[in-house]
């Protein structure tokens, strides 16, 4: 196989030997972020109903999703839902006699996804619609390419992008969050709802850290009980690195105007959210890194160049830093509309004391470039184990 790549060493100082940096993440309960889920969930489904009912994935792209936000009333000890927020699932896909089983099916799937991942959903109770139509027939032999185990082409003259290693903020900010939503402190602290946002600044050796988190009513007594819940929180987050960082916590409260909800998500009143707007495929938002503004959820696994080259740059570029332990690498995949997804064209920048091999650079990139890598990236990605928001 022909790879065309090339190669470019940068005379400059990684990002996190830099003066300043900034990076955020949005949590799972994050309007935005369940959004991406939601329809990635949904593609995930719909793939394994084309591979049981037709033997390979067909086509179809479930990335253009909303979250509308409800309406609520809140009070320390409890509130309600006075109207339901809403969940759109549109896009296109192969239909041939099975829509109305498709659309079942796919609103389950936003159930019990947003069971797992929201406490309190039985408080949201959220309408659901599913807007599919037709897709391109043009479109439908791309996808028995694969079925049949050849390349699939691109269906798009685009581009992925993905770097690594991560910097100390970088880490920080996916720590934080994670640590945040983690199910044994949600036993500890359950008024910390799911829907928590965490921007970090980076200036010099100083780490700042704001974190905008939802807590639930229902654990809140009064307005002295959430303030000091709140330095909770801040002292939780503070003690847990073994070097300073400063956490601001819900910095828009002001006496008793604070940031309680009723379901632990901003959605319940107001605030919505929209497939594309949140995390990259790595986790995190990083204005100070290369990025791709296409999202990756909900997209097809198979010939889809948002997604697939998205996920094999962040594959590449953990691979190449793996192996030469470099101070920084930056990877580029970009396609030809109608060529096979094996032939981008690579990009690679990156920063080191020492020179890259370029053979050895080549083999990296290949062997995640064959179909039998393609095809396993594929089945992980419909069985979860590929993260993408």
């Amino acid at each position: 196989m022909r790879t065309e790549f090339y190669i470019e060493r940068l005379n400059q100082k990684p990002l996190s030997k830099q003066h300043f940096e900034i990076c955020e993440r949005k949590g799972i309960g994050h309007p935005d972020t369940l959004c991406d889920n939601i329809c990635e969930k949904a593609s995930q489904s719909i793939s394994k109903f084309y591979k049981k009912n037709n033997g390979f994935i067909c086509h179809h792209n479930l990335d253009k999703g909303l979250l509308v936000g409800g309406v609520s009333e809140v009070t320390f000890g409890g509130g309600r839902i006075i109207e339901p927020p809403d969940v759109i699932i549109s896009g296109t896909a192969t239909i041939e006699k099975h829509i109305d089983d498709i659309k079942l099916m796919l609103r389950q799937d936003v159930v019990n996804y947003l069971k797992k991942t929201l406490r309190f959903y039985d408080e949201l109770r959220p309408e659901i619609e599913i807007k599919i139509h037709r897709g391109s027939t043009s479109l439908i032999n791309i996808f028995r390419r694969f079925g049949k185990g050849e390349i699939p082409i691109a269906n798009d003259t685009s581009f992925g992008t993905s770097f690594a290693p991560l910097t100390p903020l970088e880490e920080t900010v996916l720590i934080i969050e994670n640590f945040l939503n983690n199910k044994k402190i949600k036993r500890k602290f359950p008024f910390l709802g799911e829907d928590i946002k965490i921007m970090g600044k980076r200036k010099g050796s100083s780490f700042d850290i704001t974190v905008a988190v939802a807590f639930v009513s229902k654990y809140i007594n009064n307005l002295e009980d959430y303030y000091q819940k709140k330095k909770i929180i801040k002292d939780l987050i503070e003690s847990k690195f073994d070097f300073k960082i400063n956490a601001d916590i819900n910095t828009l409260d002001k006496d008793d105007s604070i940031y309680m909800t009723v379901s632990g998500t901003s959605w319940e009143n107001g605030d919505d959210g929209q497939v594309g707007r949140g995390n990259r495929a790595n986790g995190l938002i990083t204005p100070c890194r290369m990025m791709s503004l296409e999202a990756v959820a909900g997209k097809n696994p198979v010939s889809h160049i948002g997604k697939i080259f998205n996920l094999k740059a962040e594959e590449i570029s953990k691979k190449i830093n793996e192996y030469f332990n470099l101070n920084e690498v930056q990877i580029i995949l970009l396609s030809q509309i109608g060529k096979p997804i094996n032939k981008p064209f690579v990009g690679i920048k990156y920063i080191s004391s020492k020179k890259l091999n370029e053979n050895s650079v080549k083999k990296i990139i290949e062997e995640s470039l064959t179909i039998e890598s393609f095809q396993e990236m594929v089945e992980n990605i419909l069985s979860d184990k590929v993260k993408i928001a």
